[in-house]
């Protein structure tokens, strides 16, 4: 295991790590205990009760947090004519077919998310092997390939992040900046959660959410009671 820095080490002393805090008490937390010279970003980790090999269990979606992300967002649209106007009113910052197709191919990867019609998903298929594990393919059941594309646009640049299940059953999802007040940090989170417990999947069976930690970007984890973090939406 590497050595911690004196600053992360520090930070441990500041609470308790084995200790189930409530989403406010932890987000305070993880603020207090944030050292970094710059803005870091504030990570959710929840654990699932799925097993992510079965098709079935998957936990895969996209959610708008009411108060942003905190970073500013680079997004690419993949439409011609209408559409390709209409990414561009709604603020798109790259619009275009097959020569953004070929600019990819090139190594051109200066953009966040990936938006595109319908339409455009044959040409934009030959990019599975550069944007899948970057995850940065476009995908319907995450919103961006629609035919509203002037909506996905906003969506996008106002605070839409998309979360997926790994290989170990953890979402890790971002939840803001921690300049940003506990407040917004707990209303983003709480759309977090409202999100993943409705996309539970049917086949999932027992405890759903295993365990639930906050974190900045470097900074120690914080856990948080899973009854507390479900509580806070079902309440």
């Amino acid at each position: 295991m590497p050595k911690r820095g004196k600053k992360y080490q520090e930070a441990l002393k500041q609470f308790e790590r084995q200790e189930l805090y409530d989403v406010r008490t932890a987000l305070e937390l993880v603020k207090q205990i944030a050292s970094a010279k710059f803005d870091e970003t504030v990570e959710a980790a929840i654990k699932l009760g799925v097993n992510p090999k079965h098709a079935d269990q998957q936990v895969r979606g996209a959610v708008v947090l009411p108060h942003g992300t905190g970073r500013t967002v680079r997004v690419l649209v993949f439409a011609k004519d209408a559409k390709a106007a209409e990414a561009k009113e709604a603020g798109a910052d790259f619009v275009g077919a097959e020569d953004l197709i070929q600019q990819i191919q090139g190594g051109w990867l200066d953009f966040d998310v990936a938006i595109a019609t319908p339409d455009m998903m044959g040409l934009v298929g030959r990019l599975g092997r550069i944007l899948g594990p970057r995850g940065l393919m476009p995908n319907p059941r995450t919103g961006t390939v629609t035919m509203d594309v002037a909506n996905a646009v906003r969506e996008s640049k106002a605070g839409k992040i998309e979360y997926r299940v790994d290989r170990a059953g953890i979402i890790h999802a971002p939840i803001g900046k921690v300049s940003f007040p506990v407040e917004k940090l707990e209303e983003n989170f709480q759309t977090l959660m409202d999100a993943l417990l409705k996309a539970r999947p049917a086949a999932a069976k027992g405890q759903y959410v295993r365990s639930v930690t906050l974190a900045s970007t470097m900074g120690p984890g914080v856990r948080v009671s899973p009854n507390r973090a479900i509580g806070m939406v079902t309440s």
